[in-house]
């Protein structure tokens, strides 16, 4: 029993030094949550980084009110290269419709499409020039939900930009499309989220995003939220935000953020 104890205690101080040593080398870690701007930057090769959380959104018209409980909104990430990154996540959505303030019968309830996904860098920043990166995924149906199962195969890209505007702030933005919801119509992808450093563990930014589809009206929607760096490989965020255009009344979110090295680092 000692030796099990010495071991386990061994192990432990080894893990906290290996974490402590990559905070050094690596600095506080970038996330893809809680904004929707995706950064440029891959994940260092050998790590791992889970980003998790949930989110609430409702719309309500002509006293219909439709709600969206998402839990679970996992985002893994793993560097497999120097410059390439893997990506696989996956969410649990309920949602439920109410008439008149009254709960109707059909409510939904099941995962949504597996995501798989890489990222990879092109260029670093230079001056006035952006670092740019390009990350692309794959939605597979066969994963979701009966309430949330497409026919069809969703596919999305995006290039991703970031500035350093200065020490305390940083610009970032996206410029994309998608194919998804069994429709061949594609949907082009933009956003642009200013962050500024508050403290240097506090950080606020805001955001805003939306979509073009070929032959439907634009989406457009703002967001905006706290971030805490409770140390470099941990990171906590809350969101708050709405549409501009119709189609969601409120966006509330909240996560957290961590990355583990590999045991080669």
């Amino acid at each position: 029993m000692r030796l099990t104890k010495f071991l386990f205690l061994t192990l432990l101080v080894s893990s906290l030094s290996t974490l402590a040593q990559e905070e050094t080398t690596l600095g506080a870690l970038i996330t893809d949550r809680p904004d929707a701007t995706e950064s440029p930057t891959a994940m260092p090769k050998g790590f791992l980084q889970v980003e998790t959380g949930a989110f609430y959104e409702s719309f309500e018209e002509n006293n219909v009110k439709t709600e969206d409980f998402t839990f679970n909104t996992t985002l893994i990430r793993y560097g497999l290269l120097d410059n390439l990154e893997l990506r696989l996540g996956w969410d649990f959505v309920e949602g439920k419709t109410k008439f008149n303030g009254n709960t109707l019968n059909n409510v939904s309830s099941g995962f949504n499409p597996l995501l798989l996904g890489f990222k990879t860098g092109i260029v670093k920043e230079n001056g006035c020039f952006p670092e740019i990166g390009f990350l692309g995924h794959l939605y597979m149906p066969f994963t979701a939900g009966t309430d949330y199962k497409p026919e069809t195969t969703g596919v999305d890209f995006r290039f991703a930009f970031a500035h350093t505007l200065s020490e305390n702030a940083s610009l970032s933005y996206n410029l994309g499309a998608a194919w998804g919801n069994d429709s061949p119509e594609a949907s082009y992808v933009y956003t642009i989220a200013y962050g500024h450093s508050i403290t240097d563990k506090l950080g606020a930014y805001a955001e805003l995003y939306g979509d073009l589809p070929e032959n439907n009206k634009a989406n457009h929607l703002w967001d905006a939220g706290l971030t805490y760096l409770i140390n470099n490989n941990v990171q906590l965020d809350a969101t708050v935000g709405s549409s501009i255009t119709k189609g969601q009344d409120i966006l509330l979110s909240a996560g957290v953020s961590f990355r583990i090295p590999s045991n080669q680092n």
